[in-house]
């Protein structure tokens, strides 16, 4: 069993501190950095629990409130539909810029530690799956694997709901893991094939998987979750983030001398 330690840091941006809380090994030693991004309900006990996973596997999980400049530090929303109209208002009142500026935060927190290899990956779900395909962007992000990501085919994230996330998927280089729910109602066929097209297009390097499942099928809280299919594709998560950023030094933890 590896043990996992739970701290957080406020991390500085343009719009003000940014919550970030960190789960890792607790074991000494360095580790690869993953950017966890939540859904629109910010870091509820669901996301905390695969992040714990995640550290569980070797890494340094950061996850950024993503609505800090809107809401106290700590703030989670209830899974309820005055948590989700909330979480929504803001999604498209916070900037892209802003959303990015935090991406480059995280980013740079992970490669600044002593206890991280330099070796960076970013996970998101839902909105967070849209804003881990923008942390992808960024040069350092090796490897990133994105759950049913939200908008992306509308171009709606933000102020004035119109990103440039596909435009700018160019600029991906890191290898993609997109996972998607095909009975999802926010994100179509159509609009999952349009993604799709235009990765193509880009020859990005990409794994791509649809399954019977709805939307949220992976929050281990509600009647949506498939326990089953969540586990399974935690599988590749783990596969991509192993091959791509490796585990530090997790594989000395239990070395015999």
């Amino acid at each position: 069993m590896i043990i996992i330690s739970d701290e957080h840091v406020d991390l500085p941006t343009p719009n003000g501190p940014m919550r970030t809380h960190i789960v890792r090994p607790a074991a000494p030693g360095r580790y690869p950095g993953i950017v966890f991004y939540s859904e629109i309900f910010q870091i509820t006990a669901p996301i905390h629990r695969t992040a714990c996973l995640l550290g569980g596997q070797g890494y340094i999980v950061a996850m950024p409130e993503v609505y800090h400049e809107f809401e106290p530090a700590g703030t989670v929303f209830a899974y309820d539909q005055a948590g989700s109209d909330r979480g929504n208002a803001l999604k498209t009142t916070k900037t892209i810029e802003s959303y990015d500026a935090d991406a480059r935060a995280a980013i740079d927190h992970l490669k600044s530690r002593l206890d991280c290899t330099g070796h960076i990956g970013a996970l998101g779900i839902c909105l967070g799956g849209h804003l881990a395909f923008r942390a992808a962007m960024n040069p350092e992000v090796l490897a990133t694997a994105c759950f049913y990501a939200t908008d992306i085919h509308k171009g709606s994230l933000g102020k004035g709901m119109s990103d440039d996330s596909l435009q700018r998927a160019a600029d991906i280089k890191g290898e993609l893991l997109m996972i998607w729910g095909r009975q999802d109602p926010h994100i179509s066929l159509e609009g999952r094939l349009k993604v799709l097209a235009r990765l193509n297009e880009l020859g990005t390097r990409l794994s791509w998987h649809e399954v019977n499942g709805a939307h949220a099928f992976m929050r281990d809280e509600g009647p949506r979750y498939d326990p089953e299919l969540a586990y399974s594709l935690y599988g590749l998560v783990f596969n991509l983030f192993h091959r791509k950023l490796g585990q530090g030094d997790l594989t000395t933890i239990y070395r015999k001398d």
